[in-house]
């Protein structure tokens, strides 16, 4: 179903998967597919049949980074290209309503790393890693990929995979939090989409709103967080779905959600 050039984008039941697909480049991101990319991020978020997305990649690897071939247009900067390009794709992933889950094989680097840390959960095939190759050409992380990198290793060991420019093999990703699980390679894509389909069963809003939580957890003190706690949690308690997430359970059957 997909009419773009340097993505596919499909949707399967509650599920949608927007795979970048410029294989024979190692998927490094330039502007159009970048465009491309926020089209389909529109659709997924705005679309309330989808209740769970993934953001995938074709070929041997997840993403080479940015496309460092690319010449901006007269006139525009790097901070240009990272505020007006890539930021609003990233945000809009980050702030969705809906989880959204990379499924990360081959190498994650660069800004590629940035994307698949930007979504709500990551499984990484068995011969994936995350590669900051930034000090080597002479440049920093970017994408928010430091704060994905201190938020989840600290401070410390951040900056050391930033400065050694280390590869980081799945399975120390998993070990440090950087994933949620690993999977053999030929089955990474199924395997991401069966997890998907699970929680695309869950109630919408308690994934929506448990997503925000965590968020704010992040990026708040324990009072904040809290309050804000309350806040969604007075949302979905007055929810319809929490009301059937009741009967079906006293019913002992399972819950028919219905995202409102």
């Amino acid at each position: 179903m997909s009419s773009y050039e340097c993505i596919r984008f499909e949707i399967d039941g509650a599920v949608a998967v927007l795979t970048l697909d410029m294989p024979k480049k190692l998927n490094a991101i330039d502007v159009a597919m970048l465009h491309e990319m926020m089209d389909a991020v529109h659709k997924i978020n705005d679309d309330p049949s989808i209740r769970v997305a993934i953001l995938a990649a074709s070929g041997s690897s997840f993403c080479a980074g940015a496309d460092l071939r690319i010449k901006l247009e007269p006139g525009r900067t790097t901070a240009d290209h990272l505020n007006e390009d890539h930021r609003p794709v990233l945000l809009a992933i980050a702030n969705s309503p809906k989880p959204w889950i990379s499924a990360v094989q081959g190498a994650a680097a660069g800004i590629g790393s940035a994307y698949a840390m930007n979504c709500d959960l990551t499984v990484m095939a068995d011969d994936a890693y995350i590669y900051q190759a930034f000090a080597a050409i002479g440049l920093i992380p970017d994408g928010g990929a430091t704060w994905h990198l201190a938020n989840t290793l600290g401070r410390k060991r951040a900056y050391e995979v930033i400065a050694t420019g280390e590869r980081l093999p799945a399975a120390r990703c998993l070990d440090w939090g950087l994933c949620n699980r690993v999977v053999p390679a030929a089955t990474l894509l199924d395997e991401t989409r069966s997890w998907a389909t699970k929680l695309a069963s869950r109630a919408p809003l308690s994934l929506r709103y448990a997503k925000d939580a965590v968020r704010t957890a992040v990026t708040s003190d324990l009072p904040r967080t809290y309050d804000r706690e309350v806040e969604l949690q007075t949302i979905c308690s007055e929810s319809e779905d929490a009301k059937e997430g009741i009967r079906a359970f006293i019913q002992k059957r399972p819950p028919e959600f219905k995202g409102r």
